[in-house]
């Protein structure tokens, strides 16, 4: 099985496929990381004297014009009928800070989170994809069925490249996270701030994320062996993001907690928010709805994905061993 494995990952290592979709992965961390500099940049000199500008209008504003816009609203407020928000909430004008105004200071701590989470969509989607390509260019070559001549026990074959195309992507996911948090930091650090950082949240983020990037080689080797057909399997992902996240979760807004984007986010984020529209008819008659904010836990969106990759490992095993190869 060890000999099996390490052939599957000098074959993996060895394809074009590979290699390109490598090339992509730097391509787009380089470009997070020039997105990360331009976003942390402070503004120049005439953008900040035009934002204390803009500030000072709205102080002047403020301390001339508070008073009478609050005691307007609190008139409208008490002629309204039905259902509306506390007085407090819906006629507060607080006074300008120049704070408000302005670019706000790149934070580490904050950008890191956003950072992390777009790398582990396009590591995701690259170990999918190779993943995929990977096994299914063997049946699409006849490959496979040479193989298993040369190995007949065909679960120690299946296994081996599941578990290659899993281990491979391990050491990719480290090194890309590695450098676009370190990349991130030394950006901060110079036009920023890196103070509040908690650098075993950020250890957590990495971890997730590369355990995610090996989910998804070995989901797309998976997909692979039961559609032998690369086209199929990018043909089944974009099929399920418009068709089940796309158009059934948006109608079906209580489906929300089990859609695998929303529990993905759930267990790369450590948490993650929703939101639920609920709506009613009051006394009056009248027709509110109010938004309310949901929380899916961490937790349940590592049981989600370890359930589901689980599942597809057994399913797709079972089918390999039963069915014809050609």
């Amino acid at each position: 099985m060890i000999r099996l494995t390490g052939v599957e990952l000098r074959r993996l290592t060895a394809r074009r496929i590979t290699m390109i979709g490598v090339a992509g992965v730097v391509l787009i961390t380089a470009f997070l990381l020039f997105v990360t500099w331009r976003e942390a940049r402070p503004l120049s000199e005439a953008e900040q004297r035009q934002s204390q500008t803009q500030f000072e209008m709205a102080h002047r504003d403020w301390v001339q014009n508070h008073e009478a816009n609050e005691a307007s609203c609190r008139q409208e407020y008490d002629q309204m009928t039905g259902s509306k928000p506390p007085i407090d909430e819906m006629c507060s004008y607080p006074e300008p800070k120049a704070s408000e105004w302005g670019k706000p200071q790149a934070v580490f701590a904050e950008l890191i989170p956003n950072i992390l989470q777009g790398a582990s969509y396009f590591l995701l989607f690259a170990a999918f994809l190779i993943g995929a390509s990977f096994v299914a260019a063997e049946f699409s070559s006849g490959a496979i069925g040479n193989w298993l001549t040369f190995e007949p026990r065909r679960m120690r074959v299946y296994a081996s490249k599941i578990v290659a195309a899993g281990l491979w992507f391990v050491p990719l996911g480290l090194l890309i996270t590695g450098v676009l948090t370190l990349g991130a930091y030394l950006i901060t650090a110079q036009l920023g701030s890196t103070a509040g950082t908690d650098w075993s949240d950020v250890v957590g983020s990495l971890s997730r994320v590369v355990t995610t990037t090996a989910m998804g080689a070995v989901l797309g080797a998976v997909v692979g062996v039961l559609l032998r057909h690369t086209a199929a399997a990018i043909g089944l992902v974009m099929g399920y993001i418009v068709l089940v996240e796309g158009v059934f979760g948006s109608f079906l807004q209580q489906a929300q907690p089990w859609l695998l984007v929303r529990n993905f986010d759930a267990f790369v984020l450590h948490d993650t928010k929703y939101f639920l529209n609920k709506c009613s008819t009051d006394a009056s008659g009248n027709y509110n709805c109010e938004t309310i904010e949901k929380t899916l836990t961490f937790e349940h969106g590592a049981w989600y994905l370890g359930i589901l990759t689980l599942l597809a490992v057994v399913v797709a095993g079972a089918i390999f061993q039963r069915r014809d190869v050609n």
